[in-house]
């Protein structure tokens, strides 16, 4: 499972945030700034693990679709007079 989060679904945004993350903490290194060190980090944790504003995976799309249509689960029609 952890795997899986960490190589599969990098998307734009996910790289966004792992370059951001990067830049950010080589800043708060050169400059000390405990700030930057925590947006980097922020940034960073986003990027490794996926997520995004709203939680665990719930701004991201699922990565498998959640309803399969089965044989049984065709289409009825009726005709109305």
């Amino acid at each position: 499972m952890i795997q899986q989060t960490l190589f599969t679904g990098w998307h734009f945004m996910r790289w966004l945030r792992l370059g951001l993350g990067i830049i950010l903490s080589i800043q708060a290194f050169e400059m000390h700034d405990t700030f930057s060190g925590f947006i980097a980090a922020f940034f960073l944790f986003q990027a490794i693990t996926n997520t995004g504003c709203c939680g665990a995976n719930g701004c991201a799309t699922p990565l498998k679709p959640t309803h399969t249509r089965d044989v049984d689960d065709s289409i009825n029609y009726e005709e109305i007079k």
